[in-house]
């Protein structure tokens, strides 16, 4: 099913991940100098990053994507590589509460300096 979300020219990821206690700080650094960097050699786009800590350790970062099929192709890249399986997946799990992460699609409004 095709959503307004993927047809109006690109959509964004606003992801939340609950981090582990004491964590955080190897959070930042572990998604700064590794997560993003990997994922930005396939093409995905991380837009901000930022940490949480009202609702408890929780960092939130938001990608970009030009269209689903994009995603997909860029998931497939990402997520089913050797790398990401055998290297960063095992690190996440020691870091994020995986059973906790929150992710929510959108579309930017005709006026967000976001695009």
């Amino acid at each position: 099913m095709v959503t307004d979300l993927e047809t109006q020219g690109g959509f964004f990821e606003l992801r939340f991940y609950p981090i582990r206690p004491g964590c955080m700080d190897k959070m930042v650094a572990w998604m700064e100098d590794r997560v993003m960097p990997f994922q930005a050699s396939k093409g995905m786009v991380a837009v901000a990053s930022f940490v949480a800590h009202e609702e408890g350790p929780v960092f939130v970062w938001i990608r970009r994507f030009e269209s689903e099929e994009e995603r997909v192709r860029l998931y497939d890249a990402v997520y089913g590589s050797r790398e990401w399986k055998a290297e960063i997946r095992p690190v996440n799990a020691t870091l994020i509460h995986r059973e906790k992460i929150q992710v929510v699609r959108m579309r930017a409004t005709p006026r967000s300096l976001i695009r």
